[in-house]
């Protein structure tokens, strides 16, 4: 079947749908074309795997020493954040998205009016450098147009653990990466290409389509697990093409249970282009991974850390994702700044284990530990296969519901598919694997028993503490204790089955160059006894390093309902919190209690 011709530039907002059927790539010339941009890469200076490379020395001095040393593919002298057709009139733009948008009222939210988030492709603008003074150039080519696309998968195929898949498996999926390393850097399908994709949605690359000054940020909101759910179908489709296998899928790294809570040995073998020496040397196998991980590594046993991650799991998947606003994140509306808070999986553990992978000894914790630089590791996509699982269970195991306000069903993203052709998804497509033709097996869920206890129970030491409003705003430099007033104590059964009891803490601002942390603790008069299988800590704010220095104002909710009737204090008129930093610099604009509808 023929790949239907796409729109020109002067009319990029009317795509031509696309199934999905199998599709044969573009054949890439030096002439201008389809694209038509001066690629950029921050990593690598020729089309070897890793597997080739010399040495593990050799590969980091390229990784920070070649940033940008790519031919066009083009003659023409287009650059990122430039159009070479002219520019659009904002008002045709967004009229192009269905009529969803009024010229008159950008930024402001109208009753008739929806306001879903869509990149702007056409006004890409790099990321000048790093805060250590490393060019981040992530912009993928400039498209000429891109196609809607809806899946429709006739066969479904399961997605599997890691480390317990077979040798013939592991042989197959690197060779994939190896095909993907050794094409050309002019096609977008590139191994690296790919992990640029993930850099310029999460270093402010695109701003948000009909709001120039808007940058599109698919971290820390309700767009997270939608856009990486994309992300990995597309990579994992690319792989089939390249391996003419449609029965290939992605493997996951199953880190919430004790069986695969390592490094996967196809991970950690220096032969596999699935290798990366740009990891943290201290927690190669057989080191236990830290799904709360704070930059800090405890002389903890195995097997206690296996039980910690085993509550931490709990806390993450059940007690913090008890509404879906708490799971998915904070709404990002159209014309809205980015970060309005990240979910429970977000937070932790997928920002811990990112960390926990990332190499310190380089300057911003590359790979893993940064996320301009994280899709080079091929272990991200298998990370990130899990977090996408955590969303299956969410949906499949645990039964809760998903957000269905049609500003997150209709926001869009756009990425390259296995024919290197660009093409425009939909939130609202990611909801059904079915369609998109993977799922996952229903494995044990060890963590379902694991809800951490109360310490104490009925501590009540919020007598000689301050108010919140006493200390706020405040620079978080040392751990601070403080009270803070619930709206409504001794709450019905009724009344908790239809709302969450929610510790939301605002105006959390800092720079997104760095990684930031501090934990959370609820009526503790000692932190230093707590741990995660302790009710009274509530949990961690983990911001991980983006890359470039960007301030950013954000918050972060905590569920108290549950955890309250642990410790005893439900009957309580006000809570004691404490916040501990634990990394960067931040500072606290405000604390309040909320009540969250669970629908």
């Amino acid at each position: 079947m023929a790949f239907f011709s796409l729109p020109s530039l002067t009319h990029p907002i009317h795509p031509t749908p696309v199934s999905s059927f199998s599709l044969k790539p573009l054949i890439y010339s030096s002439s201008p074309g389809f694209f038509s941009h001066p690629f950029r890469a921050t990593r690598v200076t020729n089309q070897k795997s890793h597997a080739e490379a010399s040495t593990c020395k050799a590969q980091k001095a390229d990784h920070h020493q070649n940033p940008s040393t790519y031919d066009s593919i083009s003659s023409s002298k287009s650059k990122c954040g430039k159009t070479s057709a002219g520019k659009f009139e904002r008002r045709d733009v967004l009229l192009g998205l269905g009529g969803l948008y009024a010229a008159t009222t950008l930024g402001t939210k109208q009753s008739s009016l929806a306001l879903p988030v869509s990149p702007d492709i056409f006004n890409c603008t790099e990321a000048t450098e790093t805060r250590n003074g490393i060019p981040i150039n992530c912009c993928p080519p400039s498209a000429a147009g891109y196609n809607d696309y809806t899946p429709s998968a006739s066969e479904v195929y399961t997605r599997m653990p890691a480390h317990a898949v077979s040798h013939d498996y592991v042989k197959k999926y690197s060779s994939a990466i190896t095909k993907m390393k050794n094409l050309s850097m002019s096609d977008p399908r590139n191994f690296y290409q790919q992990a640029n994709v993930h850099c310029v949605y999460c270093d402010e690359g695109y701003p948000q389509l009909g709001f120039p000054d808007k940058k599109l940020e698919i971290h820390s909101s309700w767009l997270f697990f939608p856009w990486h759910r994309w992300y990995l179908y597309f990579f994992e489709r690319i792989c089939k093409n390249l391996l003419d296998d449609d029965t290939f899928t992605l493997p996951f790294w199953q880190w919430d249970d004790s069986s695969g809570m390592q490094i996967p040995s196809m991970f950690n073998d220096s032969k596999l282009s699935l290798y990366d020496c740009i990891r943290n040397p201290k927690h190669l196998p057989p080191k236990v991974v830290d799904l709360a991980y704070n930059g800090t590594d405890l002389p903890i046993d195995p097997n206690i850390q296996i039980q910690y991650n085993c509550c931490t799991m709990y806390t993450q998947m059940i007690t913090q994702s008890s509404t879906p606003e708490c799971f998915f994140g904070q709404p990002l509306l159209g014309g809205n700044d980015p970060d309005p808070g990240a979910g429970s999986i977000e937070n932790i553990p997928h920002n811990c284990v990112h960390d926990w992978v990332g190499d310190p000894s380089q300057p911003n914790n590359e790979d893993m530990g940064v996320l301009y630089a994280a899709g080079r590791d091929p272990i991200f996509y298998a990370h990130h296969a899990n977090v996408d699982r955590m969303w299956y269970i969410y949906d499949n195991v645990l039964k809760c519901k998903n957000i269905e306000d049609p500003d997150w069903l209709n926001s869009s993203f756009i990425f390259f598919n296995e024919a290197a052709r660009p093409v425009r998804v939909t939130v609202k497509d990611s909801t059904n694997l079915a369609k998109l033709g993977y799922t996952y097996p229903d494995l044990p869920l060890s963590w379902l028993d694991c809800k951490p206890k109360a310490r104490r129970r009925g501590l009540n030491p919020t007598k000689s503490a301050p108010k919140a409003s006493e200390v706020m705003p405040m620079q978080l430099e040392k751990p601070v204790s403080f009270v803070v007033e619930r709206p409504k104590k001794s709450r019905s059964g009724k009344e908790k089955a239809e709302a969450e009891e929610v510790l939301k803490i605002k105006g959390i601002q800092f720079d997104k160059g760095e990684t930031v942390v501090f934990d959370v603790f609820v009526n503790e008069d000692d932190t230093s006894q707590s741990n995660p299988c302790k009710a009274e800590s509530l949990g961690s704010f983990n911001s991980l390093a983006h890359g470039h220095s960007m301030k950013s104002t954000t918050s972060q909710c905590f569920a108290i309902s549950e955890v309250l009737e642990e410790l005893g204090a439900d009957d309580f008129d006000s809570i004691l919190v404490t916040l501990v930093p634990r990394r960067g610099a931040v500072t606290i604009g405000g604390i309040e209690i909320t009540f969250v509808p669970k629908s």
